[in-house]
């Protein structure tokens, strides 16, 4: 018979305390890139929303690896990405505590989606939002030149507010999703002047990101609710003959310090948590209306993203898309943060070229045949239905 071992290695690691649900439902960005004066002013993060995965297949361009020049199979994770929005530029002042926002600039006009964020109840509220700020356009604009002079004069950080399109993206939300996203390379005066510029301007994803780029994924993942001490931590199961349960903590601390240590395993919440991941490749970046976004030199079908059904919980992609390596955070529909890696990649899987030979686009939903509905109509024959018309 086999026995429990008397000491083993803990599970679970600690540093992801505590293990609760997150009040940022969409990534909230913590460090933004080092700044580097000597390229031209830049935005360094965006914001997309998941859609589904799927899989390619590609050509490793490695020398001297094993793989080199073989074919391999990956997972990819498709993010819808349409243009977000400038609506407003933010000054901070480097202090001994860190940043202190100075000063806040807004565009003139902001869109009812970026509107409905800042009500609790829109259909109730007077919508008079901004009414009064519109109007400094008008009667006073030297006081927004002074505001963006003293931006100039005093920020050491400048950061854009922007949002998200979410009318663009099909979901039953109506309230966009709204960031800071820092402006990293040239002077001040060139970061306030690049910010001033994209008032009330579409940013488009391939704008910020490149393709082959390698970037970090920041936001909450998927919901468990309340889960047992094996499922949240990892915890071996007791033997069958375990008295009262056996997916159980058998000992959860001493009679003295008489306080159960927060280091043991205990139930509760799993999932929806905070979550940043690193080092995601761009694997390729769709642009919105390009029939043939997913034809490849080995694989001349003219084909979309969107797979046969659209993605499961999901839908259609009709909007610009990113291709990202493996999975990202969080379920479908949620708001992902895209951010610029922090740090210089120099490994060669990083810096590899991608050159996709397939794109699968076959029913995620069972186990697809078919490519598209000219390849299935080629292969099971006009409808019934069709016939008899």
């Amino acid at each position: 018979m086999s026995h429990r071992k008397f000491e083993a290695p803990r599970h679970g690691s600690l540093g992801f305390l505590p293990k609760k649900r997150t009040k940022h439902h969409h990534g909230r960005i913590r460090t933004f890139p080092k700044d580097d004066a000597s390229k031209p002013p830049h935005l360094t993060a965006f914001m997309a929303y998941k859609a589904g995965m799927t899989h390619i297949v590609r050509e490793v361009e490695r020398p001297g690896s094993k793989l080199h020049k073989k074919e391999v199979v990956e997972a990819v994770t498709i993010m819808e990405a349409p243009p977000m929005m400038v609506v407003g530029l933010v000054g901070y002042v480097e202090t001994p505590r860190g940043l202190r926002s100075l000063t806040t600039v807004w565009a003139e006009h902001l869109s009812e989606e970026c509107k409905r964020r800042f009500y609790k109840n829109w259909y109730k509220s007077k919508r008079k939002a901004f009414t009064k700020y519109a109007k400094k356009y008008t009667d006073s604009p030297a006081d927004l030149d002074f505001e963006l002079k003293r931006m100039k004069k005093y920020c050491q950080v400048i950061r854009v507010i922007a949002h998200t399109q979410i009318r663009k993206v099909k979901l039953r939300q109506k309230k966009a999703h709204i960031m800071e996203i820092q402006v990293n390379g040239g002077s001040v005066e060139d970061k306030v002047d690049f910010g001033k510029n994209l008032f009330e301007k579409e940013v488009s994803v391939d704008s910020v990101f490149a393709q082959d780029e390698v970037i970090d994924t920041i936001g909450a993942s998927k919901g468990h609710g309340t889960e047992g001490v094996v499922t949240r931590w990892g915890v071996t199961r007791l033997p069958r003959k375990t008295h009262r349960g056996l997916r159980k903590v058998a000992c959860i601390g001493p009679w003295h310090p008489a306080r159960v240590p927060y280091t043991v395993a205990r139930t509760g919440q799993h999932g929806y948590h905070h979550r940043t991941e690193v080092n995601k490749k761009i694997y390729r970046i769709g642009k919105k209306g390009d029939p043939g976004s997913c034809s490849t030199e080995t694989d001349l079908t003219v084909k979309s993203i969107t797979p046969m059904g659209g993605f499961p919980h999901y839908g259609e992609v009709n909007e610009d898309w990113l291709m990202l390596k493996g999975a990202v955070v969080g379920c479908k529909k949620r708001p992902v943060t895209l951010r610029k890696s922090l740090l210089t990649l120099s490994k060669r899987r990083y810096l590899e070229k991608i050159e996709l030979n397939f794109v699968d686009t076959s029913s995620k939903l069972g186990h697809g045949r078919f490519q598209d509905a000219e390849e299935k109509a080629k292969f099971m024959g006009p409808l019934a239905s069709k016939n008899r018309a």
